[in-house]
């Protein structure tokens, strides 16, 4: 097969595959995050009984890990429909499936309404999201990985983070003027919906973008060879058993975003806690975190192309453990200005040596014919683990208790260890060409030639204008 491909409207896909999965990355984590954002700062008091405070904050919290329970069995249905049926039919189902649920949210009724029906509702709704979710990222990655130029990879899928990031920007960006200008009680009354309403635009938005971006050559190719396997969940544990766990390792990553963004803002804006940040102005520092993960994302992705992927992930995994001791002691302390600094550190800068070269890294590991499953149940089933964090937390950590830093700062650190390690033990990827991928006997391109051949499609030359054909 031959690996490069020359072409205008193969550039063109390539940078609409890039579009498509920033933009409905970015649509669908706003659809994810504030629910995120909206489980620390105004469900304790909405959807849970307001006789025990502390209670509600755990049960609160645990609704939010309710959506990474549901993670793994979307990972197998929609990994498997990603594998099947083509990248672009499992990203349009996806979009559906969080669109809907994320505006039911908004109009479901609170404890004080309906009692008991309440909660079990809002349960039911982030299941739906979790299970959304869940295909987002592996198809999105798949799909952009596919289309890319040749050596560019990591760049390329970069763009879905950066989305990622940029659709939590504007999930707390929604909020800020709400929770700014709002009365309290209105806001606790309707204006924490509107964000959830909002959502509409994502079904529209998010299908106008889609439709315009094509099948991938690789999975086209699958199809046209008789390669569509008919049940891709055995052959993916049956081919790759071994990177899928290590995958699974790598994802518990998730842990920092946890603590950064879910635990960190119920820590800082509970009463219970006593920190006393206003929920407007503890917004803002997720939201500078973020936009300079936005900035910091394809800068990292390219370093991978030329680098290798495993250096910027062990790194950024054991550095943003490192931090997050740091950042719960400025918000212990009640320092906003080091609590900026802190988060930018930990969350905008070296925390993206992890989360803007795994979506081309785990894709990288795995065949064509798999690739969509076996990153989706590996990396669901990793950030699944960490679910139960922001309760668990709230459970060794609770109100009233001493050493809240450097409790939940182990238990991070620990946990980036363990990353760490996953990542040193798997085998570099960026110097293989595409149709390599997954096999483990493949011989990367001598370093020399892959530079020559890199630098001439940055020039838009290629090996004579070519660009990586799946």
């Amino acid at each position: 097969m031959d690996d490069l491909q020359p072409g205008a409207h193969v550039r063109s896909q390539s940078r609409k595959a890039a579009a498509s999965g920033w933009i409905g990355s970015a649509l669908e984590y706003y659809d994810f995050f504030i629910y995120a954002t909206a489980s620390a700062l105004v469900f304790p008091q909405l959807f849970f009984p307001s006789s025990d405070p502390n209670t509600a904050i755990v049960a609160s919290l645990a609704t939010y890990g309710a959506g990474y329970v549901a993670r793994p069995i979307g990972a197998f249905a929609l990994g498997h429909w990603g594998d099947t049926h083509g990248r672009k039919n499992v990203l349009l189902v996806c979009m559906f499936l969080m669109g809907f649920s994320t505006m039911a949210v908004g109009v479901l009724p609170t404890y004080a309404q309906v009692g008991v029906w309440a909660p079990v509702l809002l349960v039911i709704m982030r299941l739906i999201q979790g299970f959304a979710v869940a295909g987002e990222i592996s198809g999105a990655s798949s799909m952009i990985l596919e289309h890319a130029p040749f050596g560019r990879r990591g760049f390329y899928a970069s763009f879905t983070l950066q989305g990622v990031q940029a659709g939590q920007i504007l999930a707390a960006a929604v909020f800020l003027p709400l929770a700014r200008f709002m009365p309290t009680e209105s806001f606790n009354a309707w204006g924490w919906r509107v964000p959830f309403l909002l959502s509409a635009l994502v079904i529209l938005a998010g299908y106008i973008i889609r439709r315009e971006v094509e099948e991938t050559p690789a999975f086209a190719e699958e199809g046209a060879e008789g390669g569509i396997p008919r049940a891709p969940i055995p052959d993916a544990f049956r081919l790759s058993w071994d990177d899928m766990l290590r995958v699974v390792l790598m994802a518990l990553m998730n842990v920092i975003p946890t603590v950064a963004t879910v635990f960190g803002a119920a820590y800082a804006t509970q009463p219970a806690y006593g920190i006393g940040f206003a929920k407007d102005v503890y917004l803002w520092i997720p939201v500078v975190g973020n936009i300079v993960a936005v900035l910091v994302i394809p800068y990292v992705g390219n370093l991978s192309d030329r680098f290798g992927r495993r250096p910027p992930i062990i790194v950024g995994s054991i550095g943003s453990g490192l931090l997050a001791f740091a950042y719960l002691w400025a918000i212990s302390i009640g320092s906003m200005p080091l609590a900026f600094l802190l988060s930018i550190l930990m969350w905008g800068l070296v925390y993206q040596g992890y989360n803007a070269v795994y979506p081309s890294f785990y894709p990288e590991l795995f065949h064509t014919r798999v690739r969509v499953t076996a990153m989706a149940i590996s990396q669901n089933v990793g950030t699944a683990l960490t679910a139960v964090l922001p309760a668990l937390f709230a459970y060794i950590a609770p109100p009233g208790s001493t050493g809240i830093p450097f409790t939940i700062g182990t238990f991070a650190f620990v946990v980036t260890l363990i990353s760490a390690a996953a990542a040193f033990s798997t085998r570099e990827t960026n110097r293989l060409r595409l149709h390599d991928l997954g096999d483990r006997d493949a011989v990367p391109m001598d370093r020399a030639e892959f530079e020559r051949l890199r630098s001439g499609e940055r020039a838009g030359r290629g090996d004579g204008g070519g660009l990586v054909r799946a």
